[in-house]
């Protein structure tokens, strides 16, 4: 006889209980086991999934869900399986509180918790949230894969729109109690970019008003390349300090805005919010805007270009030159760096004999260059560890994987980024120890990538450069969190994911593992059926850890298990995803 619904998933988490519900006997999670999640609808009959895979629409039929589900009744769900499923998910948040206490005990858990990032316009314009009905069907689904959380984006854009000092949570509120009611965990991005204008940036969210406001009556309030393009991604970090905004420092909105989600959230931090990720840069990244793929300015691999040229920065190079003795490098930043497609080899300051990048005054120029992206970090995160301390949340800086020409000595695109890493020089140490200095987890971008895969006259080399980040943030004693750079569904990546998130680097490595991993993105992609099997494959080997006894084969074995009971939900996703 094929189990029920209830039976099968009660049956994956281990022990279970039986409860009695109006005569119909259903089996529940005993407190303490692990459980997950369920929802059951009626079967929809010759559904077509249409979905966009690699460029290619692919048409499939939807099988018939198995086991058999009864028709609805009344307009609602069956009364039995109501009351199983409430039972279940009584259950779960028991689980989910349990589960939290733990991995904030001073005993470490193995593995790695995987979240999933949310579309970028998970909350539109209006402040209401976007394709609510697909949103809750997406998040039960990925609760049920055994999913951590989730990664959304709160756009300072957005929140403050439209006078300084006037937030409306409107829409994040919302999302945040689902989130709660699904049993996922929040990691919420203090966004104080523009969305728009990067790699994967499928909507505009521009800066505030009346940000935008004051950047149009001083163009210098955005960063600017020696050729005069001024970049509105972000306020320049030349100005940090002074009030521009409105009587206000760039670095006193920020702290205004995250003690605002603070004050508006505070019931649900350290228990549905568990982590505080503190944008410090265009896409959320603690770096310069050096290569904006906005309007094909740059094209990868190019080198990018220094973001130093508005009045603010030139200023603080002219007050360093001064103190340096050399009062005459003041006046601008490199003028033989080259342009933004430009490579390595085709620049005076970066090519590889006789450079500019490795003489006295390319020392100094680097030097000062990337000591002010580390004080902006620093800056903000003394605001965010003030505001959130004793709130139960990990803070987070968010560090951009700029892999090509990594094996180059002079590793041109992290020099005008702000990374001052070269063949000679560790550029991700500094980095680790100011993150380290406020108790924050360092965040890595391009863990998904291998060397081979990447263009080999570009000299890229993503797994070297993580292994280098690895090594950083363990000599600092600073976690270290992954994400992938770009959307990947196949084994490989995967693969490579679980590889990099053991961090198995040398004698020192021990049980050491990523604390977390975001993975890029939810989407229909997520939910076409291929995708989804080895999506949920993947998320039980992260939380098995890397010292599991457990074979590969076995975990394969459950993840097919919970594919074919959670199917009809995760159809459901994938439609409301595509409307």
């Amino acid at each position: 006889m094929a189990m029920s619904l209830p039976h099968q998933i009660g049956a994956l988490s281990g022990t279970s209980l039986t409860a009695e519900t109006g005569g119909v006997s259903c089996e529940v999670p005993a407190k303490g086991s692990s459980a997950t999640s369920a929802m059951w609808r009626t079967p929809m009959t010759n559904l077509k999934v249409s979905v966009q895979k690699t460029g290619a629409e692919i048409d499939r039929v939807s099988p018939s869900p198995s086991p058999p589900m009864s028709p609805m009744m009344g307009g609602g769900m069956r009364p039995d399986l109501l009351a199983c499923q409430a039972l279940m998910e009584a259950q779960v948040d028991e689980v989910v509180e349990r589960e939290y206490k733990v991995r904030n005990s001073s005993e470490k858990e193995k593995g790695v918790p995987v979240f999933v990032m949310m579309p970028l316009d998970s909350v539109k314009m209006d402040h209401t949230v976007n394709r609510k009905k697909a949103m809750n069907a997406s998040l039960q689904a990925l609760k049920s894969a055994g999913v951590e959380g989730i990664m959304m984006d709160v756009w300072w854009g957005l929140v403050e729109r439209d006078a300084p000092g006037e937030y409306n949570w409107g829409g994040y509120a919302e999302l945040m109690e689902m989130a709660k009611k699904h049993g996922l965990k929040v990691q919420a991005v203090m966004s104080f970019h523009q969305c728009g204008g990067n790699v994967g940036d499928s909507c505009t969210i521009p800066l505030p008003r009346w940000v935008v406001e004051e950047m149009e009556k001083d163009p210098d309030l955005a960063y600017t390349d020696q050729w005069g393009r001024r970049n509105f991604e972000y306020v320049s970090l030349g100005c940090d300090t002074l009030p521009v905004l409105k009587g206000r420092t760039p670095v006193q909105c920020y702290s205004d805005f995250m003690r605002g989600f603070r004050d508006r959230f505070e019931n649900l931090l350290g228990d549905t919010i568990v982590e505080i990720q503190v944008g410090m840069g265009p896409a959320g990244e603690l770096r310069y805007p050096s290569y904006p793929e906005k309007d094909g300015v740059w094209k990868f691999p190019g080198i990018g270009a220094f973001q130093c040229y508005d009045k603010y920065m030139i200023s603080s190079l002219q007050s360093a030159a001064e103190a340096f003795g050399k009062p005459e490098w003041g006046h601008t930043g490199p003028t033989d760096a080259g342009q933004y497609n430009n490579w390595p080899e085709d620049t005076n300051f970066f090519k590889q004999e006789g450079s500019g990048w490795d003489s006295q005054y390319g020392e100094f120029f680097l030097t000062w260059y990337s000591e002010m992206l580390l004080n902006h970090g620093e800056r903000i995160l003394q605001s965010a560890k003030a505001i959130f301390e004793d709130k139960g949340v990990k803070i987070s800086v968010k560090i951009a994987g700029i892999h090509w020409h990594y094996g180059t000595r002079s590793h041109a695109p992290e020099l005008t980024a702000g990374y001052y890493n070269t063949r000679n020089r560790d550029g991700y140490l500094p980095i680790a120890q100011m993150l380290a200095r406020h108790g924050a987890v360092f965040n890595f971008t391009c863990v998904e990538m291998r060397d081979h895969e990447q263009p080999q006259d570009a000299l890229c080399a993503p797994e070297k450069l993580v292994r280098q980040v690895a090594l950083a943030t363990q000599e600092a004693q600073v976690p270290l969190a992954g994400e992938n750079a770009l959307p990947r569904y196949d084994d490989y990546a995967h693969e490579q994911i679980l590889q990099a998130s053991s961090l198995n680097i040398n004698d020192q490595s021990g049980d050491r593992e990523m604390c977390a991993f975001t993975y890029l993105r939810m989407n229909p992609d997520l939910f076409h059926p291929d995708n989804w099997r080895r999506f949920v494959a993947f998320v039980k080997k992260m939380k098995e850890g890397k010292d599991t006894n457990k074979c590969r084969e076995q975990v394969e074995r459950e993840a097919e298990h919970f594919v074919h009971i959670t199917q009809p939900l995760v159809q459901e996703a994938a439609v409301a995803l595509m409307h």
